[in-house]
């Protein structure tokens, strides 16, 4: 959601919440795929699945794509973003607030797919965590090619441009080597969490725009095609498994995932210490 942002592995386990699993590295092969295709939820509850299946990926040894949507327009802050900047974009002040576990910019969450990818380390593409950026977004664009939109990696398009800006309140607002464009005009990013033994990225796709977001565009305003969250999990499901996930299967949360997302709800993301937090 985001941008090329993660967040240090050293922070202590009280304040994340979380057991850290150690397991040994050479354990990572021939892991499991799932594929979860999550119906419209609060934004609170996304944030804690996302965060479970992070901290319980090593464990299960499990490879996690999860594409989710959102009950009513919600605004995210990265990580290490002050609340009190949510001032600064009024079109967004009456938006539920959530806080990610990872970086980059605010997020306006509605017209848009949201996905995640949860992972053990060793079962990173070439590149380690930074290689996924680039191999998820290819996918994604070859996804957005079989549904007509003519989409490129900032990377690929040119230095970026001067009036992109670096600290912008909005993650759309900025700009990173593997954010994915359409026309010149970003409408995907993900950012990163690592955690011992396990890696999540996650990211946001606009697909039109929000009236909570008024200033920026989608797939429908750039490229003047209309693409459905089913049309679009359907597609990227497809490319991102020829590149990075061979044999995934439809599944969905196990007991223990729910269990923990449950006490993450709860405990942390619904807690104004949290949302408050800097």
């Amino acid at each position: 959601m985001l941008l090329i942002n993660s967040i240090a592995m050293n922070e202590t386990n009280a304040e994340l919440g979380a057991t850290v699993i150690r397991i040994p590295h050479s354990a990572f092969r021939n892991l499991n795929s799932r594929l979860l295709v999550d119906a419209p939820a609060a934004g609170a509850w996304n944030m804690a699945v996302d965060e479970a299946l992070l901290e319980l990926a090593a464990e299960n040894l499990t490879t996690t794509l999860r594409f989710y949507r959102w009950q009513e327009p919600t605004l995210s802050l990265g990580y290490f973003q002050p609340s009190a900047q949510r001032i600064e974009h009024p079109p967004s002040a009456g938006c539920p607030l959530v806080r990610r576990s990872s970086g980059g910019g605010a997020i306006v969450h509605d017209a848009e797919l949201t996905y995640c990818l949860s992972m053990p380390a060793g079962n990173l593409p070439a590149g380690g965590a930074r290689g996924l950026y680039g191999v998820v977004h290819r996918s994604l664009v070859a996804a957005l090619a079989e549904l007509g939109v003519r989409a490129v990696l900032q990377c690929d398009a040119g230095p970026i441009i001067a009036d992109a800006e670096e600290d912008a309140f909005l993650c759309f607002l900025r700009r990173s080597p593997a954010d994915v464009l359409v026309e010149g005009v970003k409408i995907a990013g993900s950012a990163q969490r690592r955690r011992r033994g396990a890696v999540l990225q996650h990211g946001s796709v606009l697909l039109g725009r929000s009236a909570a977001a008024p200033e920026l565009e989608g797939a429908e305003e750039v490229a003047g095609v209309e693409i459905s969250f089913e049309d679009l999990t359907d597609a990227w499901k497809r490319t991102l498994t020829g590149k990075l996930l061979p044999g995934l299967e439809p599944g969905e949360l196990t007991e223990l995932e729910q269990d923990r997302a449950t006490q993450l709800l709860t405990g942390k993301h619904t807690c104004a210490r949290w949302l408050r937090r800097r």
